[in-house]
């Protein structure tokens, strides 16, 4: 299959079993349902989001587990459904990021904590799920001998 996209100066040959579909699209990006994921060699935290139905549309992402972030949430029976998942093994999740300024001006990248991307590996099917309300949970996981913790 071959693809041009703003990534790549010339049409590029991909696999066609490498495409992942959004059955509904991204929210805001309803129209744009199948994707391809990049990443530049030498860079394994930060990939790109190629959308195949538009050249111009490309998204940074990360796997959120690079930063120490995990999910534990559950799927509706209609996200299943539309992830056609039947082990919950096969789920990848990725971080949409952006780049925004600070206050001071200096560029900082962000992620979208609440809006993962779920990608089921075996079908390559994805959504993104809208989490409303998330609960933070700190595991510690090297004490510093300058800190003493107590159970209070």
């Amino acid at each position: 299959m071959e693809i041009r996209t703003s990534l790549f100066d010339e049409q590029i040959i991909i696999d066609p079993d490498t495409v992942i579909t959004f059955p509904q699209g991204i929210p805001g990006f309803e129209g744009q349902t199948t994707y391809k994921l990049f990443h530049q060699e030498g860079n394994e935290i930060i990939y790109r989001l190629q959308s195949l139905d538009d050249e111009e549309l490309c998204f940074s992402v990360a796997d959120p587990a690079n930063f120490n972030i995990n999910y534990l949430f559950v799927l509706t029976d209609e996200e299943e459904k539309l992830l056609d998942l039947s082990d919950i093994n096969d789920l990848a999740f990725l971080l949409i990021l952006q780049k925004n300024n600070n206050d001071d001006g200096k560029p900082v990248i962000k992620g979208s904590l609440t809006s993962p991307l779920v990608i089921n590996t075996k079908t390559r099917l994805g959504i993104q799920k809208i989490i409303p309300r998330v609960e933070q949970s700190i595991t510690l996981v090297e004490q510093s001998p300058e800190i003493n913790v107590t159970e209070a």
